[in-house]
């Protein structure tokens, strides 16, 4: 008893220097147990390189300096070859790709989750939540409105899912089985992530605050408050902050969650409707005018600023610029994707530093491009497609079909291009 009582205090007394070496230490074991077993299966290799390459990444990803440059390889893909998935009877409005790349998890303003496996023939339907009657939630397994956001973390163990009746609801992401519903938002969640390599999750709201939870534990952490409108997308990786864009109040803000202090970042001219990181350092967003915006998270202006990417369309005889609606980046890469309801989907290069965006190519998609994801490996895009936007009905367009298509995205090189580290 005495000694448990000892190791306990010892624990207690450990200073946040001995903890981070501790935590170091163990992460150090874990990559080399992980190696040996992948070097075991492929033995040519030797465990102590790819321990030290691995850590090369890892440094450079923390930093904000891994750049892979992926963009000047990829090529236009075949239209045959672009798969659509129907299932959704209303407007798809958010999804996300599970980290092995297999799965696809999206959701709707029918307020239901599908669960679709992702084979190159098959874009088999595993599993249906139906969406029920506003107020059925506790009795009934799905959402019981329009769903807006959704997150899955980095191990795959759990997927989370915002709507517009203010409720998070936590599945188990192998079985869709419903775990915990968090409530504590005052209006529609329009933003989830969770941070990488952890179990805590980011929520943001048209309440205009942030919210931590600590999903294992189903516990609420704390709120964060600061933009003057409506939050419409947020997104984290490893560190312990978010990033999230703030509509009408024209900013996009970075949370730096112990210090419970922001940073305000602002440059596009209408409503910044979403944003995503490229690694730790930088990331893009999209707004209502047309734009799309680079961003150094140590510079309060954009690093770089589209202006009217999609073009412009004729709206009641004027000229108004498709808005941006759902932007994607390749993580720690130079290669970005933007949808609007302008017929395509457009891939853009990042010059070096982030500096510059170069449009690459467009790819034919009819409808509201309500959320654009690549697969970790980076060989497709999948698009998630409405008849309307996900947030409103302004507009419907009644040739769309509501959908998610698969992107297939062929490089020229090998394989094995990408993953040469560019400098940043």
């Amino acid at each position: 008893r005495r000694r448990e009582a000892a190791a306990a205090e010892e624990e207690v007394d450990e200073t946040p220097q001995e903890k981070k070496l501790r935590l170091a230490k163990q992460y150090l074991e874990e990559l080399r147990q992980l190696e040996e077993e992948r070097a075991e299966e492929e033995e040519e290799l030797e465990p102590a390189d790819l321990v030290g390459d691995r850590l090369k990444e890892d440094v450079l990803e923390q930093k904000g300096r891994l750049q892979r440059l992926v963009a000047k390889d990829v090529r236009p893909p075949d239209p045959a070859r672009i798969r659509v998935l129907r299932g959704h009877q209303l407007p798809v409005t958010c999804l996300v790709i599970s980290p092995d790349d297999k799965f696809i998890f999206s959701a709707s303003k029918d307020g239901s989750l599908i669960k679709c496996k992702w084979e190159v023939d098959s874009g088999k339907r595993l599993c249906v939540v139906p969406g029920g009657k506003k107020g059925t939630e506790e009795r009934h397994m799905g959402h019981a409105s329009h769903v807006l956001c959704m997150a899955i973390s980095s191990d795959g163990k759990y997927l989370a899912t915002g709507d517009r009746n203010k409720l998070i609801m936590i599945w188990d992401a192998a079985t869709c089985k419903r775990l915990h519903i968090f409530t504590g938002h005052r209006d529609a969640v329009s933003g989830l992530s969770f941070r990488k390599g952890t179990h805590q999750l980011y929520s943001a709201s048209h309440d205009r605050c942030v919210k931590v939870w600590d999903v294992a534990e189903n516990a609420y952490v704390e709120t964060l408050f600061g933009h003057q409108d409506v939050i419409t997308g947020l997104d984290s990786l490893s560190r312990e902050c978010c990033v999230t864009a703030g509509g009408r109040d024209g900013t996009v803000r970075l949370w730096k969650i112990p210090e419970e202090s922001q940073l305000v970042f602002s440059g596009h001219q209408g409503s910044i409707d979403c944003i995503q990181l490229i690694n730790e350092e930088h990331m893009v967003s999209g707004a209502d005018d047309g734009s799309l915006a680079l961003w150094g998270l140590t510079k309060k202006k954009p690093l770089a600023l589209a202006r009217q990417a999609h073009g412009e369309q004729d709206a009641q005889g004027l000229q108004q610029p498709y808005w941006i609606s759902a932007v994607a980046a390749l993580r720690n890469s130079d290669l970005l994707a933007t949808g609007s309801h302008s017929g395509s989907v457009k891939l853009w290069k990042c010059g070096e530093g982030f500096r510059k965006v170069e449009h690459l190519l467009d790819i034919p998609l009819v409808g509201f491009v309500n959320s654009l994801k690549f697969s970790a490996a980076g060989d497709f895009l999948v698009a998630g497609i409405g008849q309307e936007h996900r947030l409103g009905r302004w507009w419907r367009m009644k040739e769309a079909k509501n959908s998610i298509c698969i992107i297939p995205l062929k490089q020229k090189t090998t394989a094995s291009s990408p993953e040469s580290p560019g400098s940043s």
